[in-house]
């Protein structure tokens, strides 16, 4: 059983599409912070009103995963990455329209 069998599960996609957006998230809040703390920091983008914005720009990471499992022709994680990716999208939409 190769590496990419062993880890070719919905559950791998599902995963990995959710800890990637919350990682890209992070390092925005890394390079943009300028010395908030992670509260304050969500306050300003709340105040701003660039929620989804920020949500769509790290949930832009999983194009990323989606590439390389298919690359690997792993389509079980593929999947999983896709359906998180839809779960993502559905938050952005009842965010910005609730």
């Amino acid at each position: 059983m190769t590496r990419a069998e062993k880890y070719d599960t919905m559950l791998t996609g599902i995963v990995s599409g959710f800890i990637s957006p919350i990682i890209v998230g992070l390092i925005i809040y890394l390079f943009t912070a300028h010395g908030k703390s992670l509260p304050q920091y969500l306050k300003t983008i709340a105040d701003a009103n660039i929620i989804t914005h920020t949500i769509t720009l790290c949930v832009f990471s999983n194009i990323l995963i989606f590439l390389l499992f298919n690359r690997f022709d792993m389509l079980r994680a593929l999947r999983g990455v896709l359906a998180i990716t839809i779960v993502w999208a559905i938050t952005v939409f009842v965010i910005r329209f609730i």
